[in-house]
Formats: structure tokens, sequence, C-alpha cells
């Protein structure tokens, strides 16, 4: 909590503003230029090879403090913590040269920037001498709005396809990468050494990026080729890319990743699933985020996300499909109680041998020997039942059976065909030596048995994950591609070394 000011303070701080503004303008135009420009450059998208700035003044119109608090709780240590809330509805004369890696160039002018957010000033460390501390770091703490529109001088942003989002995607990740909390900036007042005031990680997450299902067709001829770009901070080498799954709306990836986290209270994932058109721009197919505050650490949590059009506005309520992940967030020095597929069981200290991370060289690695816990061991997979099956004979009845197998090998299992039913019980037990519980997958079928031939009644898959962390499951699957069922499994894990 903290004092809260407004008028008259704020007021008369605004007046003082408006007068100063053009000379503001002029100074902070070329700083932004110099300093925003290579931030830029981080961030480009890769259908662009140049983007940088033909023109850049703010504008005639100053922005508006709202509000100003100094917090005098939940601040820093040995600080002074300040908040000042900011709207500008600018005019400024922005303008972006761009080239395309197809040999394309287009000046881009920026415009209707409407933005209202809330910088955190924290002076750190107090000190004797004028002026009484030794350093500002500021930060965008809260980012509650911010719109703008893209217009190509001379032509149409939308004559090639992709472009306008890529360039879109870029600013907003520029922006709330480079300053939002918890990444801040520092100002040296008195001379000295501030990197301890430096962002720096304070663990690790991890993601296994299951499937996705339903996702939207961007292709007239066939279907879409997906692919997930995923991130916490939208930094180029910190951003992962998944492989791409040819002519599917139902993609499996099952593919795991790692990031690096600053501030679990605050940060998201963030998960992008594009379609892939060749040489071209992408198509953005939908999105979505996950607070890491949601994940309790060392467990792992199972969700489904739905994809959406814009993260910011969320205007568009059409169906783009759902993408499915696990996430298991592990702070530095704590040792994750879940000993799951895609986690080792290891103590994530600072200790840990100390190595060179090109996102952060205080980012604490992990060498491949202490990661090296096995993911080998015997499956068990008990077949207990089917229920609800829909109906597939003349007759109103089924003769199901399943069949199991596993994704990264050939070895393949069926039930015995139980006739006439449609709540078989099997309880049959199948074992499967997995050499990478991390990668691998359990795909069971139900199948229809017929004098003639068999049909494929639905099927389910899942990852080894949650068997691995808990040692057994037993659960009833819903049946995708069919109607109505669910499939009744009773899954065991034991590891061998």
């Amino acid at each position: 909590m903290g004092r809260f000011f407004t008028e008259p303070k704020v007021t008369w701080l605004n007046l003082q503003l408006e007068k100063i503004w053009p000379y503001v303008d002029e100074a902070a135009s070329e700083v932004i230029r110099s300093s925003v420009e290579p931030i830029l450059e981080q961030y480009r998208p890769a259908i662009l090879s140049s983007l940088k700035f033909s023109k850049l003044t703010l504008g005639t119109v100053a922005p508006q403090f709202t509000g100003i608090s100094i917090l005098e709780e939940g601040g820093e240590p040995g600080s002074v913590t300040m908040e000042m809330e900011m709207q500008w509805d600018g005019n400024p004369n922005i303008v972006l040269d761009i080239n395309t890696r197809v040999g394309v160039a287009l000046p881009i002018q920026v415009k209707n920037i409407a933005f209202t957010g809330v910088f955190r000033l924290i002076f750190k460390p107090l000190v004797e001498e004028f002026p009484g501390f030794g350093a500002i770091s500021y930060s965008l703490r809260q980012k509650k709005k911010l719109d703008f529109t893209l217009k190509v001088i001379g032509g149409e942003l939308s004559a090639i396809p992709g472009i306008s989002d890529a360039i879109e995607e870029t600013i907003r990740d520029a922006i709330e990468d480079s300053i939002m909390w918890p990444v801040r900036k520092i100002v040296a007042i008195v001379p000295g050494d501030y990197s301890d005031l430096e962002v720096k990680p304070v663990g690790t997450l991890e993601v296994k990026l299951v499937q996705a299902k339903e996702l939207t067709n961007k292709d007239v001829i066939g279907k879409s080729d997906p692919f997930a770009v995923l991130f916490v901070r939208p930094l180029r080498d910190r951003m992962k890319t998944s492989k791409t799954i040819d002519n599917q709306l139902n993609p499996v990836w099952n593919e795991h990743f790692e990031f690096p986290v600053e501030d679990p209270l605050t940060q998201h994932l963030t998960i992008r699933i594009f379609d892939d058109e060749g040489v071209q721009a992408a198509e953005l197919i939908g999105c979505a985020q996950v607070a890491l505050r949601q994940l309790e650490p060392g467990k792992v949590k199972d969700v489904w996300l739905k994809l959406v059009k814009d993260l910011e506005i969320q205007r568009d309520t059409k169906n783009r499909g759902r993408v499915h992940l696990e996430l298991l967030y592990c702070p530095y020095g704590t040792k994750s109680r879940s000993k799951s597929a895609f986690s080792p069981d290891i103590e994530l200290d600072k200790g840990i041998k100390a190595g060179t991370n090109e996102a952060n060289d205080n980012a604490p690695t992990i060498s491949t020997s202490q990661k090296a816990v096995s993911t080998r061991g015997v499956l068990t997979v008990i077949v207990v039942a089917a229920e609800n099956l829909p109906v597939v004979d003349l007759m109103g009845k089924a003769d199901p059976f399943v069949v199991l197998k596993m994704k990264k090998s050939d070895k393949k299992v069926k039930t015995k065909v139980i006739y006439e039913n449609l709540n078989p019980v099997w309880n049959q037990t199948f074992d499967f030596l997995i050499e990478d519980a991390l990668h691998d997958m359990l795909i069971a079928e139900v199948w229809d048995h017929d004098t003639f031939g068999k049909e494929k009644i639905g099927s389910c898959l899942m990852t080894l994950t949650r068997v691995v962390s808990e040692g057994q499951v037993q659960e009833s699957f819903p049946l995708d591609g069919a109607k109505s069922g669910k499939l009744v499994l009773h899954l065991k894990w034991k590891p061998q070394i």
C-alpha cells in the first residue's frame, strides 16, 4: 500500500510537463531512436530483413499523469518506490522503414497511438550524498492499454499477407519485454556498480507441448501446416519453436521446452500457433497465455487453453481450436516434489554448475550428466473397461476391442473382443518397455469387430508424465472421434536405471 496523490499535485506536474514538452520531445526522440532500434532488431521476425526508423517525433501532445503513489509496503528494502499512472493519446510522427526477405521495401507509419500504464520508479540504493540515492530503476509495471494502427505510406499493408501481424507483434513484444516488469532499466546517478539491481532468473519453467485440436484451417487447398512458438520473454534467443506438422488440424507434437523465469508472480507463458506458409510470412491461427502464478511450484499442471485471435482485445469469438500443455515450475534452491517424465529429480540451486547462458549469463545451468535422470522403465497398462460406447451394429450393439501402441515403437497389442456390448469389461494387462518416457506417448484405439472387417470407434492419446510422476493412475479417457464413450485405463510405472 502507499500514499496516492492526485489533484492538485498531479495537475501541477502535468502543467509543467506541457510547458517543457517541446524540449522533452526533441531530446526523447533521439534517445528513443538510438535505444529502441536495437531492441526492435532483437524482436524482428524472420520474415523481415531490417526494421529501422526513418522518422521519429513524439508530436505536440504531452502525456498526462493521472496518479502518483509512494509505496510504503511491498517496496524493496533500502529503497523508495514510486508508481506513476500515465495516459497518452498522442499524435507522433513515426515512420518505420522495413525490408522483407523477399526483397520488398515498405515505409510503415505508426498512427493513432493510445496508451495507459503504470510506471514504477525505484530509488536505490539510498546514500548520504546528494541527491540521496545512487540509481533509479524504472519499469512498466502494468500495461492497461496499448492501441495503434499501421499504414503503408502510398500503399496497402494487406497486400503482403502476414506482414501486418508480424510488425504489430514485434512492436508489442519489444515494448512488453524491454521495459515491462520484472525487466527494469537502470540509470546511474552516483557512479558505482549497480549490477545487483538487474533482473535475474529465480527458477525454470518446463513445458511439454502435447497437442492441439480443431485448429482453424488457413489453407484454401488441403489443411494448415501448424507449428507453435512459445515464450516467457519474447527475446529471439529465448523463444522456442516446435516442429511443423504438415496438413493437420489436430497436430500432436509432444515436445519439451525450458524457460528461465524472473518473476513467477507477474510473468506468463505465451503460445502462438501459426500456419507455415513456406517463403511467405506464417499466418497466425491463434494464441493463448497462462499466468505462472497459477502453477504450484514442483507440481505438474495439465491445461487445455482456448486459442484467441488477440490477447489484448479478445473481441473475436470465432473458435480457433485448443492447445494442450503440461507445465512445471521449479524455483532455484528447491527440490521438485514431482518426479515427472520431464522434470529431473535434482536440486535446482545456484551451486549447480555455473556456465554461460546466451540469454542471461547469471542463469545457472545444469550439466547433461546432472540431468541424466532415467526415464526408462516398464509401463503396465490395464485395460479395465469402456463406458457408453456409440452404437455401431445394425442390431444396436457393438463388438469392441482395444488396440494399444506406443508412439515411438512398433509394439502393438490388442484385447479380446467383447461381443454385443456397449459397456464392455476387459481387465486385461499389458507391459511395455519404455526407453524414453519424456518423448513417448500411449495410443489407445477402440475398434468394432466385424465378420467382414473392422471399424474404428474412437481413440485417446496420453503422455506418460502423470504416471511417471505419481507411480500409477486410473482414469476414464474420452474417446476422440466418437459420438460418445470413455475408456477406463489403469497405468503403472516401474523405473529402470
